[in-house]
């Protein structure tokens, strides 16, 4: 068994690979950093990201560059209304050989990869997109009676476009809740945009390379695992989580005036994950407070819902999440 001189090694050679990555990903996909990191820490924790924003933001270029990157297979779907399940499956097709005898055999669907890009996700019908839910909770298909594994690891990194309401389907709450972190991809800043410029207009582009291979990533995420995490940091994680809870006693007035449904365990599951993922790409050997309370919109976002009354005022649950995260932290701060 390793010793924690052994582990302290490891995450530090791990956080040195991290911080080459990072650079590796930036040369194609520039500035953003919050956005690269909140999907490294993605991948790190073995999960599925939702990445939200308006098109021509980069969100197809950070899938495509983290693939390069990470080292792993991925394949592109793009989720149209006609796309059916077998589309993203697969399907049995009746086959005669050569001697005349008749057999099924199986043709993989894109879904068999490690990385998979679902590209405007919300595009297609429920029907299709309830194809993935037992891919990104089982990491496996069952077609023609038959489970099948995907690739090791598996991931899925989804698009989709906030204003664009037309021929669109919003994700049930039961896959949101299968996506560790939703990614917000905003406009860049004058600076980045200006870089962004210079350097995807000329005659050749920046090129990312591997840093990881599928092997060194499984790796990474059973050693993010291991990572400490203090009592402290656990307890928080569950003050958080189970504040957003309406019905809960502990939940303050204003949740219980907004929030509709809240956050299950699979939310508290997925913030003990990321804060050791963001105290890795910072360097540091345990996570915080402060990681907690940056990871609180990602991580809770997507996993509850605002009333009808709280709709019709214009309430924010993002400026929600904020004051109740505050107020949690200052309450741990006094104890």
């Amino acid at each position: 068994m390793a010793t924690a001189d052994d582990l302290l090694v490891q995450i530090e050679a791990l956080e040195g690979k991290l911080a080459e990555a990072r650079t590796s990903i930036t040369r194609r996909f520039v500035g953003q950093t919050q956005v690269v990191d909140l999907a490294l820490s993605a991948l790190l924790c073995g999960g599925h990201a939702l990445l939200i924003g308006l098109p021509g933001l980069g969100k197809t270029r950070l899938v495509e560059t983290l693939g390069t990157v990470m080292g792993l297979h991925g394949n592109r779907i793009q989720f149209t209304p006609d796309l059916m399940p077998a589309d993203i499956l697969g399907s049995e097709v009746l086959e005669t050989a050569a001697d005349g005898t008749r057999a099924f055999r199986f043709l993989q669907g894109p879904v068999f990869c490690q990385l998979l890009m679902a590209d405007e996700i919300n595009r297609a019908s429920p029907r299709t997109q309830s194809a993935l839910l037992q891919a990104m909770q089982e990491k496996e298909v069952t077609v023609a009676g038959e489970d099948r594994p995907l690739g090791s690891p598996f991931h899925v990194l989804a698009t989709q476009n906030p204003i664009e309401q037309e021929g669109t389907y919003p994700l049930p709450e039961a896959q949101l809740d299968r996506f560790l972190v939703r990614i917000d991809v905003d406009y860049p800043d004058r600076a980045t945009e200006r870089d962004i410029l210079l350097s995807t207009t000329g005659v050749e582009e920046g090129d990312a390379h591997a840093v990881f291979s599928a092997g060194e990533l499984l790796e990474a995420q059973t050693l993010l695992r291991r990572m400490p995490v203090g009592d402290s940091i656990v307890e928080m994680i569950l003050d958080l989580v189970r504040a957003f809870r309406p019905d809960d006693p502990a939940a303050p007035a204003r949740v219980r005036e907004t929030v509709s449904w809240g956050p299950g365990p699979r939310a508290a599951q997925a913030l003990m994950m990321t804060v050791r993922a963001r105290a890795m790409l910072q360097g540091r050997l345990a996570p915080g407070p402060e990681d907690v309370i940056a990871m609180a919109r990602p991580v809770l976002g997507h996993r509850m819902g605002l009333n009808f009354a709280a709709r019709a005022r214009g309430d924010d649950l993002s400026t929600l999440i904020d004051e109740v995260a505050a107020g949690i932290t200052r309450t741990e701060a006094a104890a």
